[in-house]
């Protein structure tokens, strides 16, 4: 039976962790152990008692999550935070959280697994993290017209909403997962009139109306599943054991 300490050494390495400067204190890696042991592991987007609750449910004990436990400033372990917490320790759930890394990394990304959802290919870079460290998000070349990508967005998205002022041919499409607010000020720059993320903020119609662009979102939670997904399913077959994602109720 693997450890929780080759699962993590596992998974610092595949994901290549310390290559993006994440946001401070958003704590990349392990950021609760368990017993030491691990017999199935867990995918979930968010953490939260809920996610962990179901996660226990299921016969999780090494959960890994996109959007960790602890940001700067760390909050007293009181109220939600404390039942949090307290539930992972008494279900003795590791809880590994992998943030950056799993939006910009070229294999296990978010955003260059969006892009090969939708049968492209990822091929460049942008959007460098003020932190520093590797850009998080990718650009790929496309040769169909706008119509063409919202159909295949529906394909996989229940809710798309378009804002529809680029080209109605792009010939490139950005890929932000999540919160694509720092994104789309970069787009032109980086050869870009089209973007697909999970939110933005209403500021942003008025810009895109302005400077030419489409922008598509399709959910902040939808669109983060899929790097905590491959991680888990790659570590689960790296050690030959099981591994569930762990959905919620999320729609946003």
């Amino acid at each position: 039976m693997p450890t929780l300490a080759d699962i993590v050494t596992y998974c610092d390495e595949r994901s290549r962790r310390n290559a993006w400067k994440d946001h401070p204190g958003a704590l990349n890696g392990l950021q609760l152990a368990n017993d030491g042991r691990v017999t199935k592991i867990g995918a979930a987007v968010d953490s939260g008692r809920v996610p962990f609750e179901r996660a226990a449910a299921e016969g999780v004990d090494f959960l890994i999550v996109h959007h960790g436990m602890f940001w700067a400033p760390l909050p007293p372990f009181t109220g939600q935070t404390y039942a949090r917490l307290a539930t992972a320790v008494r279900s003795n759930l590791a809880v590994y959280g992998c943030h950056l890394p799993l939006d910009g990394h070229p294999e296990l990304g978010n955003n260059a697994l969006l892009a090969r959802q939708l049968g492209l290919v990822p091929s460049r870079t942008f959007l460098q993290p003020r932190e520093g460290g590797e850009p998080v998000g990718w650009v790929a070349d496309y040769d169909g017209t706008r119509e063409e990508l919202e159909a295949r967005l529906s394909r996989h998205y229940d809710r798309v909403v378009p804002v529809r002022h680029g080209s109605a041919a792009p010939r490139a499409i950005a890929f932000c997962s999540g919160s694509g607010n720092s994104a789309v000020p970069e787009l032109l720059a980086a050869g870009a009139d089209t973007l697909v993320t999970g939110e933005l903020r209403e500021e942003w119609y008025n810009f895109a109306e302005e400077n030419g662009l489409n922008l598509y979102c399709c959910g902040h939670y939808a669109t983060e599943v899929h790097g905590v997904r491959a991680l888990a399913a790659e570590a689960a077959a790296k050690f030959g054991l099981p591994w569930t994602f762990i959905t919620t109720d999320n729609p946003l």
